[in-house]
């Protein structure tokens, strides 16, 4: 399978040093390829992501908004740890947003995010046919929310559900051994982009609910 962008919708203008640590270690965090509670040095981050110190201390201030990093005097700054409280929290703010982002989608993606729609149903379908590392997995399931939310047309939004759908792959990631990896997850996703794709609506809020409903229910399964 090919790799896949996790940031989703590509289309537009080059990203400042700041944003491309930011998305990366973003992307780290989520995938907790950073251990939570790991101290983070912006030496040594400037070094791994070859910039400077200025554009990882701005990310690492972004980073804490997100609720992915935590800052403490004179101790330094840290990964923050995976609450699965937040579980339910997180999933009631996305059963009332990922059906109004889906549908808002559906309404308002230009051709050429439906374009990006379409090849990421191709890469889902492709996900049923390979035995998919549960990395690459994950991180196709992220490019499919964020190119939705991109899709919808409302930066605030897109920024809100970016935000909670990260917190939730965390404690996807946290309970990654217990769940397996179901075929069913990815053809839920191609149920939803294809209903975004054709432009029906309602269909894919009913979609983007059933889903987040779903998800809730298979980690509070697993934990």
């Amino acid at each position: 399978m090919s790799a896949i962008a996790v940031s989703g919708y590509t289309g537009t203008a080059p990203a400042s040093l700041a944003d491309q640590a930011y998305s990366e270690l973003r992307d780290r965090l989520t995938m907790l390829e950073i251990h939570p509670g790991a101290p983070l040095n912006d030496v040594q981050l400037a070094a791994e992501l070859g910039v400077g110190r200025t554009p990882v201390r701005e990310a690492l201030k972004r980073l804490e908004t997100d609720h992915l990093v935590v800052s403490y005097p004179r101790r330094g700054t840290f990964a923050t740890k995976v609450d699965i409280t937040e579980l339910s929290d997180v999933s009631e703010l996305r059963r009332h947003l990922e059906p109004l982002a889906a549908h808002k989608a559906a309404l308002a993606a230009p051709v050429d995010v439906r374009q990006q729609l379409r090849a990421l149903v191709d890469t889902l379908e492709g996900l049923t046919e390979e035995a998919p590392t549960k990395q690459a997995f994950l991180r196709t399931d992220l490019a499919v929310h964020r190119l939705i939310y991109k899709a919808a047309g409302n930066a605030h939004l897109e920024e809100t559900l970016v935000r909670l759908d990260n917190l939730a792959t965390r404690i996807w990631c946290l309970v990654l051994d217990r769940v397996p990896l179901a075929p069913g997850h990815a053809h839920e996703h191609v149920e939803l982009l294809e209903a975004i794709i054709a432009g029906r609506g309602e269909l894919a809020a009913e979609l983007a609910l059933e889903h987040v409903t779903s998800f809730e229910h298979t980690m509070r399964t697993a934990l």
